[in-house]
């Protein structure tokens, strides 16, 4: 069994079944023995996106995803203060985040956001 967090792109594209997910992304997903986790970032995100009609997502989103294997990963104080440490080769605060919980957790990170390979503290599945 292997644990991954899935970006918030990525997990998006697996619930609407999108050509866009790499076949190396959809195995991993699709593996029942892995553990797959979303970002409570990544929800932030999408709730975000949502209210402002940058983005469609369905009401019960959460529920969605549990109902999909995946589970949650909360945000800690570890997580949030360790941000400060990484160089700033992506400004996005949410998949600034998202790479320090990859480090801080030592789970790789699927994602397609080529920006995330730039960081050595943190492996990328796409």
């Amino acid at each position: 069994m292997s644990r991954y967090l899935v970006d918030t792109h990525a997990a998006l594209w697996w619930l609407a079944d999108d050509p866009r997910i790499s076949p190396a992304a959809r195995a991993a997903i699709s593996d029942a023995g892995n553990e797959l986790l979303v970002s409570v970032a990544s929800l932030w995100e999408i709730a975000i996106k949502r209210q402002l009609g940058k983005l469609k997502a369905p009401d019960d989103l959460p529920d969605i995803l549990i109902e999909e294997g995946f589970g949650f990963l909360p945000i800690t104080a570890r997580h949030s203060w360790k941000v400060q440490e990484l160089p700033l080769h992506h400004r996005d605060p949410f998949d600034r985040l998202l790479i320090t919980q990859g480090t801080v957790e030592a789970v790789p990170i699927i994602t397609a956001d080529p920006r995330f390979g730039a960081y050595d503290t943190v492996r990328v599945l796409w």
